[in-house]
């Protein structure tokens, strides 16, 4: 970027290179990013060794309780006690299983005020299971399925920016091509009035028509409403450029008119290889037919048999003190067998196998489409950029032409072998060819970055982005 006095002049490259650095949409991606970063540490985290404290400190109560007395009666009797415990447990889960293993240790502290006594029971150690049986294993899923949407993040990251570039390439031509047309306008207009002068002291010298002054009158008036026009729309571009920007800078911006990239050549399956190797999108295919397949698989193992297992070994004690509980601990076993079997269901559970097995043959077949978009959208603008390189020589060619053309043209009209209708078409094609040279350079930038977006790769310097 340069300044000079109130302006600042912008290539497309800086423009580009300061919308990824500091626009709104940049930082939404790269929050976006963060966000994605931190869920995938949390669930790395659930894999790994978990030591928690927990307890009830105090657990006083001061009440009336129903006690039920050995003839069937029932007395309330006032209570006054406080049940502490405390309990510390590592513990790991066992993605290959769906369970859980962990050890504990444990302290209960029961006081009751009433009769002034306290009473200590503890787990000095415990090594227990919790392990389900015959149950969908969401552990094995979300190891497959998690880490692929950490990349397809990444990726997506790399997509947003390219997304920005080609954002910001839109919008640089928007303002590039106002203030084109604002100098076309101003130069016009300027043109316009020097040939309506020359004009009238033609016609004082009767070599030029009424009819003809008056053509070159409604001349300067149709260019000064267009130079009016232009202004406007070059101070409403340059308005949401700068929003897009998020500068706050109230200097003019004047633009550069950017050359094309030196040719280079694009094999199309490069191309479609580096879109399935860097892109989200393919990542994505992937993280998709997993998940329809989790999903069937989910809802045939819950329509069967479910039961889960708990055991724990280790032991306890008690006594009057908290070293009680360490003195000539006893044995402890719990294990427990819980399952749940449908017996009669009318269908239901037929049905939600079939929905699932459905919804996953859906998710294949979309799946599948999607990749033959994604593969001809590959194709089409791999095609559209080597013709849009030859496109912007051509125009660029007659542009050059067209504005001799018109310098010719001038010429003649003032020595007075040409009329004011030759002339005007001479106009009219010099500014014509000057903007479709505009809006050629403008499909090609778009086309360029749309291809860096579709691939997340570099095709002028042979790299992946971000590498």
């Amino acid at each position: 970027m340069k300044v000079f006095g109130q302006n600042q002049h912008y290539t497309l490259e800086e423009v580009v290179a300061l919308a990824r650095y500091q626009s709104l949409a940049s930082k939404q991606a790269a929050t976006q990013k963060k966000t994605s970063f931190w869920q995938y540490r949390s669930f790395v985290a659930n894999y790994k060794p978990q030591l928690s404290l927990n307890g009830t400190l105090p657990g006083f109560t001061r009440s009336f309780v129903e006690v039920v007395q050995p003839d069937g009666t029932v007395a309330f009797q006032s209570v006054a006690n406080n049940n502490s415990s405390l309990n510390l447990a590592l513990s790991q889960n066992i993605a290959l299983t769906g369970g859980t293993v962990f050890v504990q240790q444990q302290i209960q502290r029961f006081d009751d005020f009433a009769r002034d006594n306290t009473r200590y029971n503890g787990i000095p150690f415990a090594v227990g299971i919790m392990q389900p049986l015959f149950r969908f294993n969401a552990m094995k899923w979300e190891r497959q399925i998690e880490p692929l949407k950490f990349q397809e993040s990444n990726q997506q990251y790399m997509a947003d920016l390219e997304g920005v570039a080609l954002d910001a390439t839109g919008l640089y031509f928007d303002l590039l091509i106002a203030q084109v047309n604002l100098q076309i306008a101003e130069k016009n207009r300027s043109n316009n009035d020097t040939l309506y002068q020359i004009a009238l002291h033609k016609l004082d010298l009767g070599k030029i028509s009424q009819n003809d002054l008056l053509q070159l009158q409604i001349g300067v008036l149709t260019a000064q409403k267009d130079l009016a026009a232009a202004e406007q729309a070059a101070a409403v571009a340059t308005l949401r450029l700068k929003m897009f920007l998020s500068s706050r800078d109230e200097r003019e911006l004047e633009l550069a008119i950017p050359q094309e990239n030196g040719a280079f050549e694009i094999d199309p399956q490069r191309a479609l290889d580096e879109a399935f190797a860097n892109r989200a999108d393919a990542i994505g295919y992937r993280r998709r037919l997993l998940e329809a397949e989790r999903e069937s698989q989910r809802a045939r193992q819950e329509n069967g048999l479910n039961a889960s297992l708990e055991a724990t070994f280790g032991l306890s004690n008690q006594g009057a003190r908290p070293g009680d509980i360490y003195v000539d601990p006893q044995d402890r076993q719990f294990v427990q067998l819980q399952f749940t079997l449908p017996i009669l269901t009318w269908g239901r559970n037929k049905a939600r196998t079939e929905i699932a097995k459905a919804n996953q043959e859906f998710a294949q077949q979309s799946v599948e489409q999607d990749r033959l978009t994604f593969e001809q959208e590959i194709f089409t603008q791999v095609t559209l950029l080597q013709m849009l390189q030859k496109q912007v020589k051509l125009t660029k060619l007659t542009d050059s032409i067209a504005a001799n053309r018109y310098q010719i043209a001038q010429d003649r009209f003032i020595l007075g072998n040409l009329s004011v209708t030759d002339l005007g078409i001479a106009t009219q094609e010099k500014d014509r060819a000057r903007r479709d040279y505009i809006l050629a350079l403008r499909n090609y930038w778009e086309a360029y970055y749309s291809l860096r977006l579709l691939t997340l790769y570099d095709f002028e310097r042979r790299v992946k982005l971000g590498s």
